[in-house]
């Protein structure tokens, strides 16, 4: 058994440094943002039905929900190494998305469809007239991504060690 404790530690650790490692480059392209896209893009999709503002809000709003389902099905299943370790793929999106919000004004990040693309975080500023204050909301969301590592290192180093 405490050779197990050992790897999930060690596993922790690993994961500890990626975060770190994204959090400092975090207006890079990283991997894991390949899958994070395509799960944004899937939120537009899913919600397409719905009002405008919602379809618009809905890819970010996705990139969160998606890996927090996952970490909440292993809680269901009373593994909570497992919830506390997806917990840090909810942080890389909570940090993606700071670095499209910070995004909203200068429109300089590319986007799929290309110039056509409606900028999510531009077209939300902008109708809830708060694109004025881009950048301390795009510093909240990135503070929130932090704080989720925080809250998953902490939590996962916790059930490394417990049976």
């Amino acid at each position: 058994m405490r050779n197990q404790q050992i790897k999930k530690a060690i596993s922790t650790f690993i994961i500890t440094l990626y975060a770190t490692y994204y959090t400092f480059t975090s207006t890079s392209w990283h991997f894991i943002d390949n899958l994070n896209l395509i799960i944004h893009e899937a939120g537009h999709t899913i919600f397409s039905f719905m009002p405008k503002f919602i379809y618009i809000a809905a890819g970010s709003g996705f990139q969160i929900l998606f890996p927090a389902i996952f970490s909440l099905y292993f809680l269901y299943k009373e593994d909570r190494y497992s919830a506390s370790m997806v917990l840090f793929w909810v942080g890389t999106n909570i940090i993606n998305i700071s670095v499209y919000a910070r995004d909203a004004v200068d429109m300089h990040l590319p986007l799929l469809g290309g110039n056509d693309s409606i900028h999510d975080w531009n077209y939300l500023l902008s109708s809830l007239n708060l694109l004025d204050h881009t950048h301390s909301i795009a510093d909240f969301i990135f503070a929130l991504g932090i704080l989720t590592f925080i809250f998953a290192t902490f939590l996962s180093f916790t059930y490394s060690f417990q049976k």
